[in-house]
């Protein structure tokens, strides 16, 4: 077995991250969704620090469902801020009830949000060919015209730079290095 992309260090769930999720095609619209709410949380923070918090940001979330995040008042918010277990950003929480609206907005207009996401990016993985980490972006002119396709619905802390990261966790592209085995494992793809 080649290597493993070296941002996943030698942490036992920064290590079992990459080797199981980072990359995989996510197909699911909720599933989906949950990531760019917990990828939106990243902002200014290493996402190791959001990976374990995720089962906190579940439950303090009602499982990232968003006919629930929808009915969230003041009082959740309180106790959202509160909550040590999460990152404690106003901006950010509010951010995720208001998503949570633009998420069931798209789906009573018959948009499904998965649907929609991978038709912009061509229906399946990109696959990169990234020889080391330094020549991976942190955005290219797909995750910002995905971000004006997600701001135009309504959606906050959906920047280019935070879409790429989520593309890259959900793979939308592919972006292991060739040197980490789970490039080839995830495919090469016709791109």
């Amino acid at each position: 077995m080649s290597g493993r992309c070296g941002w996943a260090g030698s942490d036992p769930l920064y290590v079992a991250y990459h080797d199981e999720e980072w990359g995989v095609p996510e197909w699911d619209s909720r599933a989906l969704w949950e990531k760019l709410m917990l990828d939106g949380f990243q902002a200014g923070l290493a996402w190791i620090t959001i990976l374990r918090k995720r089962d906190a940001f579940r439950t303090a979330f009602a499982g990232f469902q968003p006919e629930r995040i929808t009915r969230f008042g003041e009082s959740d918010i309180a106790r959202l801020m509160a909550d040590p277990g999460i990152v404690r950003s106003r901006a950010k929480i509010e951010a995720v009830v208001g998503n949570a609206r633009a998420y069931l907005d798209m789906r009573d207009k018959g948009e499904d949000f998965a649907g929609t996401i991978w038709s912009i990016s061509g229906g399946i993985p990109i696959v990169n060919h990234w020889k080391t980490l330094a020549e991976v972006p942190t955005q290219t002119p797909l995750s910002v015209e995905i971000c004006k396709v997600l701001k135009a619905r309504g959606f906050k802390f959906v920047g280019p730079t935070i879409v790429y990261a989520w593309m890259q966790a959900c793979g939308i592209v592919n972006d292991h290095v060739t040197t980490c085995y789970r490039h080839s494992q995830l495919g090469e793809g016709p791109r």
